[in-house]
């Protein structure tokens, strides 16, 4: 058998395997079959020294004809193994577009961040701007500029978090306004809304970490009367157009003179109820006039200016206004709590 005809027979017995061939992995050991190292085809070319010099060229010529005769029967079944394997994928990956799709679930503002971005709404309208400042504060910011001195009950380990005897984790916002005033940028029309620490017990009423939102008003002439009315429209604001307002006496060293208000229960209206314990009132912050020797402390000429300041409870605020009973639900993270507001 001439070496033509030899190269006929296998291209001819390739092309039976290729076509005999049942997938991807069988087609490849037809391919080092005939064309890897030790393949026909390569042992043919390994023989040519044995042929005639004046063949060589002939046979050569032979060789690479069959060689490309095999790799294009090899490449066309390639692409039909590789095309049906696609086609049975995609038949068992089908997706039904009529069936009803997941429906994506929308996340919730936490009744906090809904009550202050409310406050927040509130003071801007009225023309205060919004000022943050360190939750790790100073005691000279935290207590005595703000006339607290240092034998007074609120600097006790057992109720403020000290880090060590000057530094501390602030007990209220108030800081912020004494830094405000150091600035002697007057006048001033702030409220500062931030997280607080005390050693409270958690319990339905107290948590040690917790948010409150502090207003300060310093300019010239400024007096009990525009408090009593900032604060009044804030309520209607917040509760309702027909919450009325009611200032006790009481005392803050920071602040003289001083008040608690109390509004309306928004549930009874005033009737007396379960939330209200019967008396038709609920307490809702603390406020006052500024004491002059915070004035002072603060680089502010008491003779020229005064102001008023007061504070509020974020979550105080938020449990009135949605009715919840436990201040630890707002802590919870329970999406069945949550995904109510």
């Amino acid at each position: 058998m001439d070496m033509k005809e030899r190269l006929q027979e296998l291209a001819e017995n390739a092309r039976k395997r290729i076509e005999e061939s049942e997938g991807l992995d069988k087609l490849n050991d037809v391919r080092v079959a005939y064309l890897g190292k030790k393949g026909e085809l390569t042992a043919i070319l390994k023989g040519m020294k044995d042929v005639a010099p004046e063949e060589r060229p002939k046979v050569g010529q032979l060789v690479n004809e069959t060689r490309a005769k095999i790799e294009e029967l090899l490449e066309i079944s390639r692409k039909e193994f590789e095309e049906k394997v696609r086609e049975e994928k995609m038949k068992a990956e089908v997706i039904d577009v009529t069936l009803p799709a997941k429906k994506a679930k929308i996340g919730h503002r936490h009744p906090n961040t809904i009550a202050l971005e409310e406050v927040e709404r509130i003071f801007i309208g009225m023309g205060y701007e919004v000022v943050e400042g360190p939750e790790v504060e100073y005691a000279d910011y935290n207590f005595t500029k703000l006339n607290i001195p240092e034998n007074h009950p609120a600097r006790d380990e057992q109720d403020t978090f000290f880090i060590n005897d000057s530094i501390l984790l602030r007990s209220q916002t108030s800081p912020v306004q004494a830094r405000e005033m150091e600035k002697g940028k007057l006048p001033i029309r702030m409220i500062a809304p931030g997280r607080v620490f005390r050693s409270d017990e958690v319990d339905a009423t107290h948590s040690p970490s917790f948010h409150q939102v502090e207003g300060l008003v310093v300019d010239k002439g400024i007096t009990f009367a525009d408090l009593k009315g900032t604060l009044e429209q804030f309520a209607k604001e917040f509760f309702g157009p027909d919450t009325k307002v009611k200032f006790r006496p009481h005392h803050f060293p920071f602040t003289e003179p001083s008040a608690e208000v109390d509004v309306t229960c928004f549930k009874c209206g005033g009737k007396g109820c379960r939330m209200c314990k019967g008396s038709g009132w609920i307490e809702i912050l603390g406020c006052g006039m500024v004491h002059p020797h915070v004035l002072e402390m603060c680089g502010i000429d008491p003779e020229v200016y005064s102001g008023f300041a007061f504070g509020i409870g974020l979550e105080r605020v938020a449990l009135l206004k949605y009715e919840i009973d436990d201040m630890r639900l707002l802590y919870e993270n329970d999406k069945r709590f949550l995904s109510q507001f």
